[in-house]
């Protein structure tokens, strides 16, 4: 079930960039609206099936899911900006570093990462410099902009997956989704009155773009990626997202006609030995608890 349920998800955040990237609204706007809809969709099933479980929310849980929020609405900001101005494969590539983010996070708070670990990272980091390293070099000024936010939404993303993974401990998918969501539009539409950016007024063709990136990218790629947290360590979730490098690549060369990167098979090839190993040498260290459960908390604070 986490092998399909992960497959899901990188399908859904692979799947992101290219339609955001063709969707003509504004950056904030498609973030608020991705969010604002994706917290309605978890949030009504939520509202009958867990009320008992908003109405014992701790202090905590409101200070780690609003931390979440945070991060994921400036991280939204920083992507899909990037995604404006440089190409998918490259946002895509450097936003999916959070797990070297996390890396560095964790190492800041003192916890070291096994030799085990830091080889499989290093693997796999090979494997995005693969795919995406002549693309960066050869970026224009414009896309080094783009690149520079691409990094600062990855490091956003590593924060968002911490703070979600701590929240995730006693809270259920639905109810963390629901409040994340919903707190993360509330931001987003702060920042779209802010900086003057329209809501309404799109071509039938921007809300269909909308509407499939809240469908297929917020609730198939970000959601099931949040129930995940429940059983995996962020850092292993952040590895798998690496996944959506080639994935975005590639849709990016179907749907966007961008030129498919030429190290993309080699670069997964490497990306899915990197992962393996981190993969075997965290399972090593903790037994797998199941799904949505509220009981003891997940040894690694993490992407």
């Amino acid at each position: 079930m986490i092998i399909f349920l992960a497959t899901l998800g990188v399908i859904g955040v692979a799947a992101s960039g290219p339609i955001m990237a063709a969707t003509a609204a504004p950056a904030l706007a498609i973030a608020f609206w991705r969010n604002g809809l994706g917290s309605l969709i978890m949030g009504v099933p939520a509202a009958f099936r867990n009320r008992h479980e908003f109405r014992n929310l701790t202090r905590q849980d409101y200070l780690w899911t609003g931390a979440a929020a945070i991060a994921l609405a400036l991280h939204f900001a920083c992507f899909i900006t990037a995604l404006k101005m440089t190409t998918v494969a490259a946002a895509t590539a450097l936003v999916c570093l959070q797990s070297a983010w996390i890396a560095i996070f964790n190492l800041m708070g003192g916890q070291r990462s096994s030799s085990r670990t830091v080889a499989g990272l290093g693997l796999a980091f090979l494997g995005v410099v693969v795919i995406s390293g002549f693309d960066l070099g050869l970026s224009r000024q414009e896309a080094v902009i783009g690149d520079i936010l691409a990094i600062a939404g990855g490091a956003l993303a590593g924060l968002y997956t911490m703070a979600g993974a701590r929240a995730r401990r006693s809270m259920s998918t639905g109810t963390y989704t629901t409040i994340c969501y919903g707190a993360c539009a509330v931001i987003l539409l702060a920042m779209c009155l802010i900086f003057q950016q329209p809501l309404t007024g799109f071509s039938p063709m921007v809300w269909v773009g909308i509407l499939a990136v809240t469908l297929v990218a917020q609730i198939m790629g970000h959601t099931v990626f949040n129930h995940l947290l429940a059983v995996l360590s962020p850092l292993v979730v952040s590895m798998i997202i690496l996944l959506e490098i080639p994935g975005a690549a590639l849709l990016a060369a179907i749907f966007l006609d961008e030129n498919l990167p030429p190290g993309t098979a080699a670069g997964l090839v490497l990306i899915l030995a990197g992962l393996a190993i981190v993969v075997l040498g965290q399972s090593r260290r903790r037994p797998v608890q199941p799904p949505d459960t509220v009981a003891a908390p997940v040894p690694e604070p993490e992407r």
